[in-house]
């Protein structure tokens, strides 16, 4: 498959793990104090895990797993609330479908569908509003959450909302920008992260520039990378390289997907329409 399988070539991904044990010889990080790259990205983690890229970093290479999933970090409040709205008998709950089994303190949406709950999985927020239209005496309800890859999608549904004169749709947003969550780990005295990996999705949403002061005010090197396995080794490597000159800049290794300045279009939806 082209644009996989290339990026997965196993002859290719020994060569440069070999280039990369080389070069991060020349590091002063050790074994016992490694150099310590967080990724930041859930997809990025699913990818490490699946290529056992962590089982083949040099000794003094470790990679720290960042707050890169939304679902996984939602308040367990925020699923509370979600099932007490999804509860009410004029409404139809609709939301993606990794979140239906994650627990609130009054079990999951999963189990409220169990009870009776009128909660159904859709994969568009647009999804979403075609359910409101087509039931025009129920409250239709969308659970929006994700970082910036999802919130175009939440924005531009809201935009087609208002067109349309849909009086009976609702959002209940958990979106989670960023830029924010990042800037929140380093102002940790003891964070222990020496490098970023940052995640290809969100970075064709925001583009590069957005993460310019990790490298400027923070002094960490970060690099856009993909999500095959010779983009995070070759991510890994432009970090390491980054170490050895002494430098701290924003690099863009997926270049094949993210334009530095993001996707402007995306980026005026969610300005348009999501209040931070």
């Amino acid at each position: 498959m082209r644009y996989v399988d290339e990026y997965r070539a196993p002859e290719q991904v020994l060569q440069l793990i070999g280039h990369l044990k080389t070069r991060a010889a020349l590091l002063d990080y050790t074994k016992e104090r490694p150099l310590r790259i967080m990724e930041v990205c859930g997809g990025h983690t699913h990818a490490i895990f699946k290529f056992g890229l962590d089982q083949l970093l040099p000794e003094n290479i470790e990679f720290i797993h960042g707050p890169g999933c939304p679902v996984c970090v939602l308040p367990m409040g925020r699923i509370d609330s979600c099932i007490e709205i999804a509860s009410q008998p004029d409404v139809i709950f609709c939301t993606f479908g990794d979140a239906m089994r994650v627990p609130g303190k009054n079990g999951s949406l999963l189990q409220a569908k169990a009870r009776g709950a009128d909660i159904r999985i859709v994969y568009s927020p647009m999804d979403a509003l075609t359910l409101a239209e087509n039931n025009p005496t129920r409250k239709v309800v969308f659970f929006g959450l994700g970082f910036e890859t999802t919130m175009p999608a939440t924005a531009i549904t809201l935009q087609q909302a208002k067109a349309r004169g849909v009086e009976n749709f609702f959002f209940f947003c958990q979106h989670i920008t960023l830029i924010p969550t990042l800037r929140s780990l380093l102002e940790e005295p003891e964070n222990g992260i020496d490098a970023f990996l940052a995640p290809g999705h969100v970075s064709m949403v925001i583009g590069t520039d957005a993460y310019g002061f990790i490298a400027e005010q923070y002094n960490r090197p970060l690099v856009v990378a993909g999500f095959e396995p010779l983009d995070l080794l070759q991510g890994v490597t432009m970090l390491v390289e980054q170490k050895i000159a002494a430098l701290s800049a924003v690099e863009n290794q997926y270049r094949r997907v993210v334009p530095d300045a993001g996707n402007e279009r995306a980026q005026q939806a969610i300005a348009d329409r999501v209040q931070r």
